[in-house]
């Protein structure tokens, strides 16, 4: 096997190598270049799981980064173990034909439980008092003790949260550095989030996300020039490419005022009772799955969401079937925004009766994606106090809530999902290997057969 590292740097796309990124730029210009067809949904967990099969949404079931799990009746996000994709990995077909074959999977999601040799993802420890504490999983577990001691704790609150940083991606990128040298696995995967922050906050405002981009340059940097003295192939990848927006959409407000959606009431809060509701979305970025309890109302529910502005597309049936999404975990309609526009979670229609977590970073249990996770109010000149002040609360045994999240939609001004406009914002391939490039423009499911070929290329 020929040792091969896979970069995965989260929103890159063309139209953001060049003058702050003069690293990516040079190995791009030495190396082969292709961009990757996106695909539907072009969110994480669903093309990394197409990536790493080589199979659609129909085959392997990762129709978003959450869904409605029918069976439990609530919708799910960020669920962790490889056991949810259905379809044999890359690292499963390798084993195949070299059984000597290793492979180490550095915080690509559904990480957990898998038949990979060397694994690390975030899993934080949650308290019985109701504190968060960083922490990873690791297989071998004694892989976590290592990494944790050599490098400090796993900065969580820099990985996702108002506080993100290059520091998480920095620190991912050591983490494989130590992990290669104590086990030298054939294939590793490395998840560096960093670009997907201010592209979510800002958009493609250059004079705002140049200096993430310069940041992301100098980790890529460090792991190629270390990776090229190991002699491997080494790739650049991204799964998706960011746009501008400025229309938050609210589906499930349109389905309550519609009659359709169920509210529960508790302690004088509201919360999406989904195995109630006759139609509810799960959004997810620039896409959303609308679940019906009631299958007869699909022509009324398609009408209904068609005449909102800023949908595009309403898929059903054979539509469904041709996006490649035909599984049992897929909504009954999928809905894609126009290019300026997105999909919040929010059902509430009077912000004092929404839930508690809204306000806070609660990826667990919001059902659906939320990236004002990663903002606090801009116009709120107490906002650092009051975090400082909660946080001392917390350290001294008090209990508190983080209560720090704004229910501004608007504030968010990137966002992925849909098929972009333009080429210069598709997902990218870079690799230092030209001859195991292959054909120019690959679909999201042929990305499997690059990453293979530069294995058993000799």
């Amino acid at each position: 096997m020929q040792k091969t590292v896979v970069l995965n740097i989260v929103g890159l796309t063309e139209r953001l190598i060049g003058v702050h990124t003069p690293f990516i730029k040079s190995f791009l210009d030495r190396g082969a270049f292709t961009s990757v067809e996106p695909m539907l949904p072009g969110v994480t967990c669903s093309a990394q799981s197409t990536y790493l099969t080589g199979r659609w949404p129909s085959d392997h079931g990762i129709v978003g980064n959450g869904w409605y799990f029918k069976e439990e009746c609530e919708v799910k996000f960020w669920r962790q173990s490889n056991k949810l994709v259905e379809s044999d990995k890359i690292w499963d077909a390798l084993k195949k034909i070299d059984s000597s074959f290793r492979c180490a999977n550095m915080f690509w999601w559904y990480n957990m439980y898998s038949s990979v040799d060397y694994s690390v993802t975030p899993r934080p420890n949650y308290l019985a008092d109701g504190r968060k504490i960083p922490d990873i999983y690791s297989h071998p577990a004694d892989l976590r003790d290592y990494l944790q001691k050599e490098l400090g704790t796993f900065p969580l609150f820099h990985f996702w949260g108002p506080k993100t940083s290059i520091k998480s991606s920095k620190w991912i990128a050591d983490a494989t550095i130590l992990t290669d040298k104590k086990n030298n696995p054939d294939l590793t995967l490395v998840y560096l989030p960093h670009l997907d922050y201010n592209l979510q906050r800002h958009g493609l405002d250059f004079s705002k996300i140049g200096k993430d981009l310069t940041e992301i340059d100098e980790v890529v940097k460090n792991l190629v020039n270390y990776y090229e003295e190991q002699g491997a192939n080494i790739i650049i990848l991204s799964e998706y490419g960011i746009t501008d927006v400025s229309n938050p959409i609210h589906l499930n407000r349109v389905l309550r005022d519609a009659g359709l959606l169920s509210i529960r009431i508790e302690r004088g809060l509201e919360l999406l009772d989904a195995g109630a509701s006759k139609a509810f979305a799960v959004a997810d970025h620039q896409i959303a799955h609308i679940y019906l309890n009631d299958i007869s109302i699909l022509k009324e529910v398609k009408s209904i969401l068609k005449e909102v502005p800023g949908v595009e597309k309403v898929l059903t049936g054979q539509e469904i079937k041709n996006a490649h999404l035909e599984h049992a975990r897929c909504g009954d309609l999928v809905v894609v925004a126009d290019k300026d526009s997105w999909f919040t979670y929010y059902f509430w229609l009077d912000d004092s009766v929404a839930p508690d977590f809204a306000r806070m970073v609660d990826i667990h249990k919001k059902p659906g994606y939320d990236p004002v996770e990663m903002l606090t109010d801009p116009n709120d000149p107490f906002v650092m106090p009051k975090v400082v002040g909660k946080l001392l609360k917390k350290k001294m045994g008090f209990r508190t809530v983080m209560d720090v999240i704004p229910l501004k939609a608007n504030l968010i001004k990137g966002s992925h999902g849909r098929i972009p406009e333009e080429k210069e914002d598709f997902p990218i391939f870079i690799t230092n290997n030209k001859g195991a490039l292959g054909k120019e423009n690959p679909l999201a499911t042929e990305v499997y057969d690059l990453i293979y070929q530069h294995l058993i290329s000799t």
